[in-house]
């Protein structure tokens, strides 16, 4: 027997930039970059992995503003080892976004070739995509959030991908292989030092997965301006507030929802770096990948049991690619697999308690956290939480035909 779940809307924070073309634009102006790109100058403009949700207008709007300057602009995959680690992958990760050619008419120039631009002051070598290296002016667009495995100033956003998302997977694996804390942001230097870096344009999303706040920082800004923005990321962070869990269901995983698949600052950064164990969370599930994962499935070594269809999603070699590159041995780890999505439900739920004492959570994904099913063991918990609000009633889980579990019929519009 499976416990019945209810759906319950949790507030999370809403602050958004609604016409983000408009204010691109304004920010660009503000910069000026009239006064850092001229006519005829090619400007390479560095693309991550992630699945940002406004990354289409806000690349869009960088686009066609320098093209109104005279430039040529040209998109240049800054993902590491991710896409598999080879130019095709890396180059499709980008189409799959809608920032192929046919949409842009930009190029996308995609190689896995780099430079050697410098050496910082501990003497690590610092490398850099051979195509950005050779233009005129270079602009990367991020989103700034938590890291999932350390914990600096700068963590995952613009000088993370200057040195590893441009430093390919030559230059990634060597800054994992120095110490990512101390040597991400020391290669950083070095390349805004030796490129031509103008502009870093960076995003912070609200609790909703939409853009709060996008800055555009001049490039001797960088390093001043984006530990600011991981404290608002910090701010804007949604969790999942009931713990301890017997089982959290993530009903995808994916390489543009989080570096490591699932945001462990949601799950719990001591399944990669031990320390902790908090949120405790007994048992993890995952039952699908997403398409933009382009079959990376790191992060799937976190969970304890996955279904058949998950695993026949994987690409081994780009998690392979990924997780050597990143030194995370763990992310690619295969767990228990099970035929279908009710398999792996009853195996993990625990044998010791009846269904409706069982602590169940299932999310989409862990950046879409406004709504979660809970379980009627939590339920007591939802009604004396503010942060928490019951928007339906208690229904049992449901399976297809094949296997699947069947949320959509379940989903409430409110």
């Amino acid at each position: 027997m499976f416990p019945k779940i209810a759906p319950v809307r949790q507030r999370v924070t809403d602050e958004q930039i609604h016409d983000i073309e408009a204010h691109v634009r304004a920010q660009l102006q503000a910069l000026p970059l009239a006064q850092r790109v001229q006519p005829g100058m090619r400007v390479a403009v560095g693309v991550g992995s992630r699945g940002i949700s406004c990354i289409r207008p806000v690349v869009t709007t960088l686009v066609r503003e320098l093209q109104a300057l005279g430039a040529q602009p040209f998109l240049v995959p800054a993902m590491g080892s991710h896409g598999g680690g080879t130019a095709e992958g890396q180059r499709e990760v980008l189409v799959g976004y809608g920032l192929g050619p046919d949409e842009l008419g930009v190029p996308i120039l995609s190689s896995m070739e780099t430079v050697q631009v410098g050496v910082t002051p501990a003497g690590m070598p610092v490398y850099f995509d051979a195509q950005a290296a050779q233009a005129d002016a270079i602009v990367v667009v991020n989103r700034i959030k938590p890291h999932t495995a350390f914990r600096n100033r700068w963590e995952s956003g613009l000088f993370k991908m200057l040195a590893v998302g441009l430093g390919k997977p030559k230059g990634a694996a060597t800054i994992h292989g120095w110490g990512i804390v101390e040597a991400m942001p020391a290669a950083a230097r070095v390349i805004l030092q030796t490129m031509p870096v103008i502009a870093g344009i960076g995003i912070v999303e609200n609790g909703h997965h939409q853009p709060a706040r996008i800055a555009v920082l001049p490039a001797e800004a960088i390093e001043a301006e984006e530990p600011k923005l991981l404290e608002e990321a910090w701010r804007h962070l949604p969790r999942i507030p009931l713990e301890p869990l017997d089982v959290l269901v993530l009903q995808e995983i994916g390489k543009d929802i989080s570096g490591t698949g699932m945001d462990l600052n949601v799950v719990g950064m001591w399944r990669r770096t031990g320390g902790p164990v908090e949120p405790r969370f007994e048992r993890i599930v995952a039952l699908d990948l997403t398409p933009n994962s382009h079959g990376n499935g790191v992060g799937v070594g976190y969970c304890d049991v996955i279904p058949q269809r998950l695993r026949d999603k994987l690409d081994i070699q780009a998690t392979y690619t990924n997780c050597l590159t990143a030194g995370n041995f763990n992310g690619a780890k295969l767990p228990i697999t099970l035929p279908t999505d009710r398999d792996v439900l009853r195996a993990v739920l625990p044998a010791s308690k009846e269904p409706d004492a069982v602590r169940l959570v299932i999310v989409r994904n862990t950046l879409e956290l406004e709504t979660l099913w809970v379980s009627q063991a939590l339920l007591p918990e939802v009604a004396a939480s503010d942060q928490l609000h019951q928007i339906g009633e208690l229904r049992p889980l449901t399976f297809d035909e094949t296997g699947a579990l069947q949320m959509d019929a379940l989903w409430v519009r409110t």
